[in-house]
């Protein structure tokens, strides 16, 4: 071990990870509300583990920009848990999902030997219209919520982007790269099945969901001719920027005596984690200072690190991350990211745990380390530290 692990019964490990594919928003998911994107892969993951969901301690999913009302709740319901299992919803922006995989981590790391079902879920095709009330009652409707006081800044997206492209030099060639990067490895491992093994059964009215984000035609040449996207002579275009997505990820998480119980062989174990907050006009390098914070408490270094998924929401602020961590973005995304697959907001902290327990069982090698890390709205990032092992 790396780091000194906990007594069994409160060490966390995730035994299972599923998700459902990630597809373009207004595209084949649009006709699924949240709830019902989450409720397939809570049940398969209740399946492939062969726990009791009567036995379940609780249910802890990310969201971002639903229609509130606990989708937590509303998921298990619909996946046909009992009543008596709770839910709770958490909303950290793009940065929900992997944090209620840390959440659920430390309460197993309370005790008890429970057993958590944890991740995200964002339908951005239902998410539903915002509005403030104006002052004769009407309302004021408005794209996005406020993330930081009007003194702070408070950036939309993409301008945060180019922010982080100017003040840490990543250039428009290297974002480009980046992004083409993505879509090849996506696009080489969806060919190659790479992720047949961690998508949930997704049936729709025109037919079986799959990832329907990476660009075969794509090419250096196709990018060059973007233009900037956010700022008027900035870097940072649609083409090496996410696209919004629906989806819904989640993990089976609970302590190693408890999956040990259950018959579960191998797993990720939860080493580290945690969450900072940065400057919200750089709001795009918060995973960095809290991967940072992490691998230091771990007394793990950069280049110990086996395997790296980091949510590329904008090829700058992941280039920019990726630098200030020391970690060589060869290594980061190997079957590619957000780019290709697209940004599933609620979703896609989760997506990056899924990924990195099917990469490390494909690996096979016990004792590797994986980091997940992600940045969110606000100034906020959070990074998980894990490590494979047979149980």
């Amino acid at each position: 071990m790396t780091a000194e692990m906990l007594p069994p019964d409160r060490q966390p490990v995730i035994i299972a990870a599923r998700r459902t594919p990630v597809c373009r928003t207004n595209g084949v998911l649009q006709s699924l509300r949240a709830h019902e994107l989450l409720a397939p892969v809570l049940r398969e993951l209740l399946a492939e583990t062969g726990a009791e969901p009567g036995r379940v301690t609780d249910v802890v999913i990310g969201n971002a920009v639903g229609g509130g009302g606990n989708v937590a709740r509303l998921a298990l319901l619909e996946a046909g848990l009992p009543v008596s299992v709770p839910g709770i919803t958490v909303d950290r922006q793009c940065g929900s999902g992997l944090d209620a995989v840390v959440l659920a981590s430390r309460l197993v790391a309370a005790g008890g030997n429970p057993l958590y079902l944890a991740g995200g879920v964002e339908s951005t095709s239902t998410a539903p219209l915002r509005a403030y009330r104006n002052d004769d009652g009407g309302p004021e409707f408005y794209a996005r919520a406020q993330f930081v006081p009007a003194g702070f800044g408070d950036p939309d997206m993409g301008v945060a982007a180019e922010n982080v492209a100017r003040e840490f030099g990543v250039s428009r060639e290297r974002q480009d790269a980046f992004a083409l990067r993505s879509h090849r490895l996506a696009l080489a491992a969806r060919d190659a099945g790479v992720f047949d093994g961690e998508l949930a059964t997704l049936d729709t009215e025109a037919g079986t969901a799959a990832d329907d984000g990476p660009r075969r035609g794509l090419n250096a040449a196709v990018l060059a001719r973007f233009p900037a996207a956010f700022v008027d002579g900035g870097t940072v275009t649609a083409g090496n920027s996410c696209f919004d997505a629906d989806a819904a990820s989640a993990v089976v998480i609970t302590s190693l005596q408890r999956a040990r119980t259950l018959g579960a062989v191998d797993g990720l174990l939860v080493l580290g984690s945690g969450t900072a907050g940065v400057d919200p006009e750089l709001l795009g390098v918060g995973a960095a200072a809290a991967a940072r914070d992490v691998l230091s408490a771990a007394g793990v270094s950069a280049d110990q690190v086996d395997l790296v998924e980091f949510n590329e929401a904008f090829a700058s602020q992941t280039l920019a991350c990726l630098d200030q961590v020391g970690i060589d973005a060869e290594r980061a995304n190997l079957d590619g990211g957000a780019l290709a697959l697209g940004h599933a907001y609620g979703a896609s902290g989760a997506v990056l745990v899924t990924r990195l327990l099917a990469q490390a069982r494909r690996s096979g090698t016990p004792g590797s380390l994986a980091l997940a890390m992600i940045s969110s709205a606000g100034g906020m990032g959070t990074a998980a530290l894990l490590e494979y092992q047979r149980l």
